[in-house]
């Protein structure tokens, strides 16, 4: 059957065209994404500092366990600082069987020995762990155990989100494409072809396709992932000597993955078609089957159900768990607007008559019953619409306010007009000489830092601040809903608005977390703030942190500043409040750039769906409009019947995907900032809906053109 496929494709070149396209990218993304993967997983360098020692014992991590509704679990996270080792721990390892030497710090021990078990486990008391032969390297450098946290994580994340996509996209391809051929499929079965044979002949097209897709979306994967590294480390995700995979694994596995997912879409589309008798054939191609499968509706409703969910759990969450639920409730609404689509489809075709009779007359009413008649053919069109504007408003939508919700409270909580940046910390007695400096009216000390929380069964890293109170009236305003900032102590911590409701923290509640080395506390929250976004969801006191502030906000006046630059030498910088929001907001768009790149690889591809499935749904209708031309309808009269139609199905489709996106963007906004109403630039929904309505009407007035210019007689006899 290899050779009839390869015949009947050259005869099918703009589907094959629209089947191709979707394939290579495809393959091209994947490789892209497991080459991260692969980069994070690639073997560890042989480390230097620590070339002499058989084991480094530090506190790199913090693993809890315990049980979730009755079911154990382990979390673990990587410290955001370096874990302190307990005093007494040299002088235990000293003890164990088999040590010959112990030296090192509080921040990691190095030990020559013959028993390496017994050393685990005294580490393991402690906290710490024991790191031998190349992962001692991740001890020597934490920027290269940071970037393979990065890599996996990004890679992971995004990598199964794309290959949902791709799957969605590849299927919906093939799939169209070949229901569109029913009636080839009907003549072949009807001049005594198996059902067999047309199941081997569909699925030996698809293995052509995704081998040819292949043979270029590979190439362009791999130089799409060199360039990604070169971007990572150009913009400092990971250092310059980390040295990035080529995606040589990534790429087979990429083509392994899209030809079972083309084959598997072939299979299950020509499943039913190639079932039909021979008898039968010919006469169950005319129109579409009238009963939809309950099954396929049960399955819609439970989606949709788990959507609704979704969106309570990312309004009552915070932080990755609130961005997690608004992914999770972005994908269920599109899975239920793609099983529901020849529902929908059905009920707006019947609402939308009237306006289309109205707009296009004639050429409207038949353009409300071809969207009747095809619900069923036109649900992936459809959804494809709707994936690709659900998700160009509101992920993409989502950074922009989380970037700008954060300059805007850096902004209004910064009352102190200069500021002081020492990257090297400054001491408590620099800070109380800069104090006595005439003109200094308040100087408050800070530090940027973050703790470790519980979330259920896991254990989140959460952005945090260290100050002294003291002063702290007069040169911040967290805007504190809640107690009193002054009362933040030894024991005391305050919490973002956002962190308290997901935690369930009030005034006065015990509040158990982690500091950034993994040391464990639990501290009295003493007040709850607005301005979680600039200053991160906790405020901690510097005697509870125990490290020297790195940046001073000051409250002076103009004359005080080159007294303070005098005091300061060159261990440190005097800038003017502003222009530190303004490095913030630099900083945040660095680190926003990599979110912002995959997120225009999924909304681009969800736009090529759309694109591609809309192509080969015209180019489908060819027979269709050869027999309304033999009929009467004119030329101009069938262009105005397909723009109607088009007109219609786009605005169901930005109705609800616009609906999707207003969902999904409220409850993370809200979720994060607790605005209720997000940030949306004009520019951005015209941008949508002019690229919405460019795939809506371009990809399908175009093939339709084509179409018209072909003899209507001998197009009656044939389809695409």
């Amino acid at each position: 059957m290899t050779g009839i496929a390869l015949r009947l494709l050259r005869h099918r070149p703009g589907s094959v065209l629209a089947t191709l396209i979707a394939l290579i990218a495809g393959v091209t993304i994947l490789t892209g994404m497991g080459a991260l993967v692969e980069s994070g997983l690639r073997p560890l360098p042989e480390p230097r500092q620590y070339a002499n020692a058989d084991i480094v014992v530090a506190k790199r991590d913090l693993t809890i366990t315990g049980k979730q509704f009755g079911d154990p679990y382990k979390a673990t996270v990587q410290l955001p600082e370096r874990g302190s080792l307990p005093a007494g721990l040299a002088d235990e390892l000293r003890k164990v069987p088999g040590v010959e030497n112990v030296a090192g710090s509080a921040d990691a021990l190095t030990l020559q020995t013959s028993d390496r078990g017994a050393v685990e486990k005294v580490a393991a008391s402690a906290g710490a762990k024991v790191y031998t032969g190349k992962k001692r390297v991740l001890v020597e450098r934490p920027d290269i155990a940071q970037a393979r946290g990065l890599l996996i994580e990004v890679g992971a994340a995004f990598g199964g989100y794309v290959v949902m996509l791709v799957i969605f996209v590849v299927a919906g391809t093939i799939g169209l494409s070949i229901r569109s051929r029913r009636r080839d499929l009907a003549l072949l079965r009807a001049t005594a072809a198996t059902p067999g044979q047309v199941r081997r002949m569909l699925m030996a097209e698809a293995a052509i396709l995704a081998a040819t897709g292949s043979v270029v979306g590979v190439p362009a994967g791999l130089l799409a992932s060199r360039w990604l590294g070169d971007q990572l480390v150009a913009r400092g995700f990971v250092p310059a000597d980390y040295g990035l995979s080529l995606g040589l694994l990534a790429a087979p596995a990429a083509v392994l993955l899209i030809v079972l997912v083309a084959l598997s879409s072939a299979l299950l589309a020509s499943r039913k078609l190639s079932g039909i008798r021979p008898a039968e054939a010919l006469s169950q191609i005319a129109v579409e089957p009238a009963r939809l499968s309950k099954v396929r509706l049960g399955f819609g409703l439970a989606a949709l159900a788990g959507a609704v969910s979704s969106s309570a759990i990312s309004v009552g969450a915070g932080g990755q768990a609130a961005l997690a639920g608004a992914v999770s409730m972005l994908y269920l609404f599109v899975i239920a607007v793609a099983l529901l689509a020849p529902w929908i489809n059905g009920l707006t075709a019947k609402r939308l008559a009237p306006i289309l009779r109205a707009g296009w007359g004639n050429s409207g009413y038949l353009a409300a019953k071809n969207l009747a008649a095809n619900a069923r053919g036109g649900a992936t069109v459809l959804t494809a619409l709707v994936l690709s504007i659900g998700f160009g408003g509101s992920v993409w939508f989502l950074q922009d306010n989380v970037e700008r919700q954060t300059v805007q409270q850096l902004k209004s909580g910064t009352l102190a007009p200069y500021t002081v940046v020492a990257p090297s910390g400054i001491s408590n007695a620099a800070v109380e000489k800069l104090g006595r400096i005439p003109g200094v009216e308040a100087v408050t000390p800070m530090r940027q830092t973050s703790v470790i929380v519980k979330v259920f069964d896991t254990l989140e890293v959460v952005p945090a601040q260290t100050i002294d109170p003291a002063q702290a009236k007069a040169t911040l305003d967290l805007k504190v809903s809640k107690g009193d900032l002054g009362a933040v102590g030894p024991d005391s911590i305050a919490v973002s608005a956002t962190q308290a409701a997901s935690r369930g923290w009030k005034v006065g509640d015990e509040a158990n977390l982690w500091l950034g080395d993994g040391t464990p506390k639990r501290l009295r929250v003493a007040a709850i703030y607005e301005r979680g976004l600039g200053f991160g969801d906790v405020v901690l006191s510097q005697s509870t942190f125990g490290l020297p502030p790195t940046k001073l906000l000051v409250r002076a006046t103009p004359d005080a500043v080159p007294a303070l630059t005098a005091a300061l030498g060159r261990s440190a910088t005097v800038i003017p409040s502003e222009q530190a929001t303004a490095e913030v907001s630099k900083d945040l768009a660095i680190s926003a750039w990599l979110n912002k790149l995959l997120i225009t690889v999924m909304i681009g591809y969800a736009g090529l769906a759309a694109a591609n499935t809309m192509t080969v749904a015209a180019l489908a209708r060819r027979r269709e409009l050869a027999v309304l031309q033999l009929a009467g309808v004119t030329t101009r009269q069938l262009k105005r019947m397909v723009h109607a139609e088009q007109a219609g199905l786009l605005g169901v489709s930005v109705l609800i995907g616009g609906a999707i996106a207003a969902v999904t963007l409220t409850a993370v906004v809200y979720a994060l900032t607790g605005g209720a109403v997000p940030y949306v630039p004009l520019a951005g929904v015209l941008a949508i809906l002019g690229g919405a309505t460019l795939i809506a009407m371009g990809t399908t007035i175009v093939p339709i053109a084509r179409l018209l210019r072909q003899p209507s007689l001998a197009a009656a006899g044939t389809r695409e």
